[in-house]
């Protein structure tokens, strides 16, 4: 046969060969995508579920539609599949999780819980990106790096927000709070939670240096606002606001402190002590003021500012440190 008939041969059969290949593994992988992409919707559908039954509310098929910004006819497919799969029961148009799709929902938050607490206290990324991060993340893992990443937080209870984190076996633990409208006036307590959806309620709170583990105390309440005090700020927000933060009373060994302030209210010519660090002070931020002597009772001052006044230089220890406002926000004193 003629050597150039051959070449062609062998030519177009690495053509079809590519053809083949390209069709089976492209397959494949769309295959895998659309799987991956149905276990997605999926899970996001049984927890919101969970969140929608928690509050005491009849989930519907246009509420999820609404939620998870998808169409009608979208869910109902879906739910219809699960149905099938016995995670969730379809009466007209309330929808209502089984006793296995609790489960699956809880495992989806308990991991949604611990990457939040994993952001807080081992990256950079801000308050106000926690969720929607975790959000992605929160369907990559299986039980065994579950409990991996939970033995390598410390087995934590709460996550950053105050929300219980679930234990493997779907079991919550019961909290005991108050929405901030509905708390005893003049009475000090503690915020131990903050609801971080709707986002742009939280962004509000966030802007305001509202964290969990602050103390604070109601000064007025009525049907449209709450006054109450922060950190020595008074703050003035709609009931509607308030209600997304949650307070419960100081412990017998906790102590409130009513002239505390934020090391950012500091002035030339002032001096303070420092109290501690606000518990929204978390990982290398922690570690890093802790290890620039920022302790409690230890003395401080300001020592320069810059011509827009951020950063500042505080003498600490005979040492001048430079911090950012974001940093000195995290810092509680009393001033002398």
């Amino acid at each position: 046969m003629d050597q150039a008939l051959i070449n062609l041969l062998i030519f177009v059969a690495l053509i079809i060969l590519g053809w083949i290949s390209y069709k089976f593994f492209g397959s494949r992988e769309f295959l895998q995508g659309k799987l991956k992409r149905q276990k997605t919707l999926t899970e996001d559908i049984l927890k919101q579920l969970y969140h929608v039954e928690e509050s005491n509310r009849k989930p519907t098929l246009d509420h999820l539609a609404g939620a998870l910004q998808l169409k009608r006819k979208k869910i109902l497919l879906v739910v219809e599949q699960m149905t099938t799969s016995g995670l969730v029961s379809l009466n007209d148009n309330t929808i209502t999780l089984t006793d296995e799709g609790r489960l699956y929902a809880l495992r989806i938050v308990r991991v949604h819980r611990l990457w939040e607490k994993y952001l807080a206290e081992q990256t950079g990324h801000q308050p106000k990106d926690w969720h929607n991060l975790a959000e992605k993340m929160e369907h990559m893992l299986d039980e065994k790096e579950t409990q991996r990443l939970e033995s390598s937080l410390g087995n934590p209870m709460f996550d950053p927000h105050g929300d219980p984190i679930p234990n493997e076996s779907g079991e919550v633990n019961p909290v005991v709070w108050t929405p901030l409208p509905s708390y005893a006036i003049g009475s000090p307590g503690k915020i131990i939670h903050i609801e971080d959806e709707p986002e742009v309620i939280y962004r509000q709170l966030l802007d305001k240096k509202i964290f969990v583990g602050s103390h604070i105390k109601v000064l007025k309440t009525d049907n449209n606002e709450v006054s109450f005090v922060c950190e020595g700020v008074e703050h003035q927000f709609s009931t509607i606001v308030a209600a997304n933060i949650h307070v419960a009373e100081l412990s017998e060994n906790e102590m409130f402190e009513e002239h505390a302030v934020r090391l950012s209210a500091l002035e030339y010519g002032e001096t303070a002590e420092v109290i501690g660090l606000s518990e929204e002070c978390r990982g290398a931020s922690r570690r890093r003021l802790l290890d620039l002597g920022i302790l409690p009772g230890t003395s401080i001052e300001v020592d320069l500012k810059s011509p827009l006044k951020d950063p500042v230089a505080y003498r600490v220890r005979n040492t001048s440190i430079a911090l950012r406002k974001t940093m000195s926000d995290l810092i509680l004193i009393n001033k002398n």
